[in-house]
C-alpha cells in the first residue's frame, strides 16, 4: 500500500513539469503598438479611423503627422469621409490584409472598433488609397474594387497614395484627377478578367467559295 501510494505521489508531481516543458511559449511581439501596428510612441505619425457609434454614420479617415509636422495647425489632414456602407463593404478584407502583414513582421493584431482605430503611416496610406476609389464608386463595382487592391503590392499602393495626396488629397478633392483615375483603375474591371487569355473565336467558313485539297 506505501509503495502504490509513493507511485502515485511521484506520478502527479511529475505530469505538471511535462506540460510545463512540453508547452510552446509565445513569442513576444517585436515592439510595442497600438491599433493597427501603429508604435506606442509619443505622437508618432500614423492614421486614424474614426468609426462612429450609429450605424449609418459616416467613416472619417485622417492623417496625423504628429511631431513630423512644421506646426499644429498643418499636423492634421483629413483625408476622406466614406459610407457607413461602403466602409463595410471594405473592412473585413482590409482588417484580413493588415493583420496578414503584422503577423509577418511579428506585431500585434488588431480588430476594427467604434471609436478611433489608430493604423500605421504605410497602412494607413494604402487604406487610403481604396478608399479614395469607392467613396463614390457604384456599390457593385466595390467588391472588384478590393480584389484589384489586394492585388496590388504594398509600394504601389504608397505610390499611388503619393500621387494622389500631391493635388487631390483631401476631404474634398473626390471626382478629380487622380482620386477620379483610381475609381477607374480599380473598379472597372478585375484583373483576372484583364489578363485572362482570351478564347480565340473559330472562323465562318467560306461557303461561296469550294473547299479544295491541298495538293488538287
Amino acid at each position: 500500500m506505501a509503495n502504490a501510494l509513493r507511485k502515485e505521489e511521484s506520478g502527479m508531481a511529475r505530469s505538471p513539469s511535462k506540460t510545463v516543458i512540453g508547452a510552446k511559449k509565445a513569442k513576444a511581439p517585436e515592439r510595442p503598438t497600438i491599433g493597427f501596428g501603429v508604435p506606442a510612441t509619443t505622437d508618432p505619425h500614423h492614421f486614424l479611423v474614426e468609426v462612429p457609434k450609429s450605424s449609418t454614420g459616416a467613416v472619417r479617415i485622417i492623417e496625423s503627422l504628429g511631431l513630423q509636422a512644421q506646426d499644429q495647425q498643418t499636423s492634421i489632414i483629413e483625408r476622406v469621409v466614406i459610407e457607413r456602407s461602403r466602409w463595410t463593404a471594405i473592412r473585413s478584407e482590409v482588417q484580413r490584409a493588415f493583420n496578414v502583414r503584422l503577423k509577418e513582421h511579428n506585431l500585434r493584431v488588431s480588430t476594427w472598433k467604434v471609436g478611433d482605430n489608430p493604423v500605421d503611416r504605410l497602412l494607413g496610406k494604402e487604406l487610403c488609397v481604396l478608399a479614395w476609389a469607392v467613396e463614390d464608386m457604384s456599390p457593385e463595382k466595390i467588391p472588384v474594387a478590393v480584389r484589384n487592391w489586394l492585388a496590388l503590392r504594398p509600394e504601389e499602393r504608397w505610390w499611388l497614395f503619393g500621387m494622389t495626396a500631391m493635388s487631390t488629397g483631401g476631404v474634398h478633392d473626390g471626382n478629380k484627377g487622380w482620386r477620379l483615375a483610381l475609381r477607374h483603375a480599380l473598379g472597372d474591371v478585375a484583373q483576372t478578367e484583364l489578363f485572362k487569355p482570351q478564347s480565340v473565336k473559330p472562323r465562318k467558313q467560306d461557303t461561296e467559295r469550294p473547299t479544295l485539297g491541298l495538293f488538287d
